[in-house]
């Protein structure tokens, strides 16, 4: 089969072998994958990852011997593969499992091929309602609603998030749903313009911003954004944090301590609630493409994506 594979450089293989679906995974044809900023920073060595590429996709399930229902049927699905044994997945964190593999991350191939596996009770049908377009997003989407999954935003909360790439502008649309003050900063004013569309308040960085929010999300995909957040919340507020890249990070601890500021690390959140939303047409994910690629010009794709100022680019199996 076709597939996008990393081993200290990218390549394009026509001819990887077909998976083999093991007990209790569902062999899924690939319909679209997202280039992430996640699969941009394992080029550069995070987590060592050496396979294939691709956690964000929706698929065709084609075999599924344990879920034979979903067979024929589009779906989304999460992508850490846990052991539902251990300590951790007994008392309700399969997420953070000490034995799960990671879809295109860590230890399991990844969805940049024409097939892959998971296991059945990951994935999740889409809605009807639902186009590939707009379900390509859940992943990231489901990233964005455990900011919500964890914390209580009220509305009279001030809010800033930093950052607007994709998920950046995918987690301002999930802020905006509860009502508080919100504020994203970004670099570039043709994206927070998907954002003022929305009538969500956005703001240059570089300008200046009044400190003192109760919750600052940091998600630049920089270690610079990492300062900049922990100059703006306020003392006792909340400083959630979204970005994930190679190499790590200088923060005063100390002030953090004296200011008792709250960090919040958030990773993967709910499918359900994201399904739900593009369903309800609630977040508006389609001004967020910038170009669809065939997998077989992946390496032009992931090249396109890197670029600066681009959003989100997608590889499709189609001929």
């Amino acid at each position: 089969m076709r597939a996008i594979y990393f081993d200290q450089t990218l390549q394009f293989r026509a001819d990887a072998p077909d998976p083999t679906p093991p007990p209790g995974e569902a062999l899924i044809r690939t319909r679209l994958a997202g280039i992430c900023n996640t699969d941009l920073e394992i080029m550069r060595g995070y987590f060592g990852f050496t396979g294939i590429l691709g956690h964000e996709f929706v698929g065709e399930v084609v075999q599924a011997e344990t879920a034979p229902e979903l067979a024929g049927k589009r779906v989304v699905g999460e992508i850490n593969a846990y052991c539902g044994q251990c300590p951790t997945c007994r008392r309700g964190d399969p997420t953070h499992c000490p034995h799960r593999t990671t879809l295109g991350i860590d230890r399991r191939h990844g969805t940049m091929a024409d097939y892959f596996t998971l296991p059945v009770h990951l994935l999740y049908p889409v809605p009807d309602a639902v186009p590939d377009e707009w379900a390509v997003f859940t992943e990231p989407l489901a990233a964005a609603c455990e900011i919500t999954d964890r914390l209580h935003i009220r509305p009279t909360d001030r809010v800033i998030v930093l950052g607007d790439g994709k998920l950046g502008l995918l987690i301002a649309q999930v802020l905006q749903l509860t009502g508080c003050d919100l504020l994203v900063v970004g670099r570039h004013p043709q994206k927070l313009a998907v954002l003022e569309r929305r009538g969500i308040r956005t703001q240059l960085a570089g300008d200046p911003i009044e400190p003192g929010a109760d919750v600052v999300v940091e998600a630049t995909g920089s270690a610079e954004g990492f300062a900049a957040a922990r100059g703006l919340v306020r003392p006792r507020g909340t400083l959630v944090l979204k970005s994930t890249f190679h190499g790590d990070v200088r923060l005063n601890l100390s002030m953090v301590v004296v200011d008792e500021v709250t960090l919040v690390g958030s990773r993967c959140g709910p499918f359900p609630a994201a399904l739900r939303l593009l369903e309800q047409k609630l977040v508006d994910v389609e001004p967020l493409i910038h170009a669809v690629y065939p997998l077989d010009d992946g390496l032009a794709a992931f090249e396109q994506a890197a670029a600066p100022g681009v959003l989100k680019v997608l590889l499709t199996t189609a001929s």
